[in-house]
């Protein structure tokens, strides 16, 4: 079944529709948090909200792509987590891992050196205004199309273009930064 069909069902109250549905777009829903939250528990808890919010308001699902739907509220519900730190902020005990170590025949090495570049970009993200991160993590890491990143973001295609614009310079800007004082470090060694 394609998602249509799944939302139909959905839509009819059949919960295993929708349970796949949640299956096939969780991932991207919860990465999308991810990167705009930078804290997997945050993630895990904004991209559950979003899921419930959208089994609670299915029938109000008019057309078009529910992955962008799905996105749309994620984003939203993202946006409201970041409102509410902003007003009681919190230090976390620990910093949690991006991912865990996979059981590939990646070596240690290859590892730590992915591992280091996610924490870079992730830093580099945050650097970014809330809707220059969502466009970049929208376009550039989720791979959703202008159209598809306009449709989540509500707003329109040049809108798009030019968040993605200038979050991406942005970025160059913070990635030559972290190079100059790597370089500046080595030199004074």
């Amino acid at each position: 079944m394609d998602d249509i069909e799944l939302v139909r069902a959905s839509q009819s109250g059949d919960l295993d529709s929708f349970n796949e549905l949640v299956r096939r777009h969780q991932k991207m829903a919860y990465n999308v948090a991810f990167r705009m939250l930078g804290d997997s528990q945050s993630a895990e808890d904004v991209t559950q909200d979003a899921f419930f919010s959208a089994w609670r308001n299915i029938g109000g699902f008019r057309g078009g792509s529910f992955k962008a739907w799905v996105l749309q509220i994620t984003a939203n519900a993202c946006r409201d987590q970041l409102r509410r730190a902003k007003r009681r902020p919190v230090v976390p005990l620990e910093s949690l891992p991006y991912d865990p170590p996979s059981m590939s025949s990646e070596s240690p090495e290859d590892y730590a050196v992915r591992r280091e570049m996610a924490d870079h970009v992730q830093r580099g993200l945050i650097t970014l205004s809330r809707d220059q991160r969502m466009t970049v993590i929208l376009c550039d890491i989720q791979g959703l199309s202008y159209e598809e990143v306009a449709e989540v973001m509500r707003c329109s295609l040049g809108t798009v273009k030019s968040r993605l614009n200038r979050g991406r310079t942005r970025l160059r800007d913070y990635f030559l930064r972290m190079e100059l004082i790597s370089t500046e470090m080595r030199h004074n060694k």
